[in-house]
């Protein structure tokens, strides 16, 4: 059995960047397979980077991913972790590993790596903002971020059903969605 952890991540106070919050809400609604953890992290590194090390396979993030697509597309997103090749690269940065008061991913995978741990197999499945500051200073989702929601949830399903099954990870084609993944030489 594969253990996975999907981690919210995002700030509610940033409009469209609770997007990994507003998911891992509506994932946690839904019955899971054995072995599979939903949380959200909200801005907490420190607590995502202890959880990766908790003997997960793989860990899911859900966040805002800002790439220049339409609003409210939905990415799929393989970087690769490879932790010889990018020591240099999580080395970057290392005096300010970890913020307490806001989320890097980067950041929690070098503390997870600084704490002797090693990441597991990533995904992170994103959506293209439409508003990080309201003006109104409301705490809700764009319209358009929100509608791509339950095709985000249906997307982590599937998922992780493709992931404890053995096959390659891939969002289908679809209203709200697209398939996005890193280049082969993206490496955090």
């Amino acid at each position: 059995m594969k253990r996975i952890l999907v981690a919210g991540i995002g700030n509610i106070f940033f409009g469209d960047d609770a997007f990994g919050c507003e998911v891992a809400a509506e994932l946690a609604k839904r019955p899971l397979p054995d072995g599979v953890k939903v949380r959200d992290f909200g801005i907490r590194s420190y607590d995502l980077a202890y959880a990766m090390m908790d003997d997960y396979d793989a860990t899911i993030l859900i966040d805002a991913c800002p790439r220049g697509e339409t609003p409210g597309t939905i990415y799929l997103i393989e970087p690769e972790i490879n932790i010889e090749a990018a020591k240099n690269k999580l080395d970057e940065g290392i005096e300010e590993v970890v913020n307490a008061h806001s989320m890097n991913p980067v950041r929690a995978l070098q503390l997870v790596r600084s704490l002797g741990g090693k990441p597991p197999e990533l995904y992170v499945v994103g959506c293209e903002p439409a508003v990080l500051e309201r003006e109104d200073g409301e705490m809700r989702l764009s319209a358009i971020v929100r509608a791509a929601v339950t095709p985000a949830v249906e997307a982590i399903e599937k998922l992780i059903a493709d992931l404890r099954a053995g096959r390659s990870a891939k969002l289908s084609a679809g209203k709200n969605s697209c398939d996005q993944t890193s280049q082969p030489n993206e490496i955090i």
